[in-house]
């Protein structure tokens, strides 16, 4: 495993992820897992008060608790002591402001995906970042599993072939029912004030298509077509189920079924890559296995941890094969991912770190142009386009 200058940890801030919040625990639990961050301010509620009372929990000086974001990048910048870099774990809606404010404040930014609402808006944030020599994550956090390594170390060495078909689904059950309506963590996922132009698309429907990304980065997308429906009828204009038709530049073709009604399901993430030689099956229900399986052979399940392994997937490794990672670890992985590469811009980055994938602002900026063109084709009634 990896190791990182401990001397020197980034100081960190959060917006939002406060007393509640659905993802803030997980933030700090894989911020703090490798001593890469330190938590130094948060303006963590909407409430200032409550906000405040969150922080004193955490540890931190009352002072540096503050009331919103704009309050906290600007007294964090006269600071000797200030924040470098901030998370920002708030609704959709106000992903765009905080990360274009926390960026010309010169701070490292790791946001919740989606990263803002539109390709334009994405693409002023990736050459605010550029010009700021600043990094931006988005916290796409399956994506930390060691055996998407494998996967992409394997379809680069040629062990699938040449790649034919690729099957994606994030498709669970748990909102198969208007639980909205007595649930405000999940109220504003179907709201379009605050959702943005898609539910499932952009909440569930972008990780797979950032994993495959990762396994299959030399695939472009062509054109896709893509219909959604709104099962649960408040929803509406939002979906909560679609299904999207892809092809790729080599001929390749791909589907990617995005739902939250999927009754009985648990999770229900799942990545198929199916090559011309064998095909590879990854579950996040059962994140330390791939299935490998060559035509004619008998099938094999690949473990985390194991020395027949690619290099790639044995990086991140916490402990030996047969003890059991999760998605705990796989944030972790990230947010050192993320430390590693905001450390090269402070001339601390360790040897290797150009060898490691992270979902950086051009993953941001792909996840929120695929929801714009499936948005696209869907509202003009599940045709065929043009990817742009």
């Amino acid at each position: 495993m990896m190791t990182n200058d401990r001397r020197k940890p980034i100081r960190w801030g959060m917006v939002g992820g406060g007393r509640g919040s659905q993802i803030g625990y997980i933030h700090r639990s894989a911020a703090h897992r490798d001593g890469v961050f330190e938590l130094a301010a948060g303006a963590f509620d909407i409430d200032p008060e409550r906000g405040r009372a969150f922080g004193a929990d955490l540890g931190l000086d009352e002072e540096r608790s503050y009331r919103d974001f704009a309050t906290m990048f600007a007294a964090e910048a006269g600071r000797a002591d200030g924040i470098e870099a901030v998370s920002i774990a708030t609704p959709n809606n106000t992903h765009f402001a905080i990360c274009k404010a926390a960026l010309e404040h010169d701070l490292h930014v790791i946001c919740e995906k989606p990263l803002c609402f539109t390709t334009a808006e994405a693409e002023e944030l990736k050459a605010l970042s550029q010009a700021r020599g600043r990094i931006v994550g988005v916290t796409y956090g399956y994506a930390g599993h060691q055996m998407i390594e494998q996967a992409r170390a394997m379809v680069r060495n040629g062990d699938l072939g040449e790649i034919r078909i690729v099957n994606l689904q994030f498709a669970h059950g748990f909102h198969s029912a208007a639980v909205e309506e007595l649930n405000p963590s999940t109220r504003w996922r179907v709201d379009p004030k605050f959702a943005g132009p898609s539910y499932v698309l952009g909440d569930v429907g972008t990780h797979p298509l950032y994993i495959a990304k990762v396994i299959l980065p030399h695939l472009k997308i062509r054109r896709l077509l893509c219909t959604r429906q709104s099962f649960v009828k408040s929803r509406a204009p939002l979906e909560d189920n679609a299904v999207t038709l892809m092809e790729y530049d080599n001929g390749a073709i791909a589907t990617i079924w995005s739902s939250a009604v999927n009754a009985g399901s648990m999770h229900g993430q799942k990545i198929r890559i199916v090559g011309s030689k064998a095909s590879i099956e990854w579950w996040d229900e059962r994140p330390n296995q791939l299935s490998y399986e060559i035509q004619g052979e008998p099938a094999r399940i690949l473990e985390r941890g194991m020395d027949y392994l690619y290099p790639e997937a044995r990086i991140d490794d916490r402990i030996g094969g047969g003890h059991p990672e999760g998605l705990f670890e796989a944030w972790a992985n990230l947010y050192r991912r993320f430390g590693f590469a905001i450390n090269r811009e402070r001339g601390l980055a360790p040897a290797g770190i150009e060898k490691l994938v992270f979902p950086d602002v051009d993953a941001g900026l792909e996840g929120v142009r695929w929801v714009e063109n499936c948005v696209r084709s869907a509202d003009a009634g599940g045709i065929w386009l043009d990817y742009r």
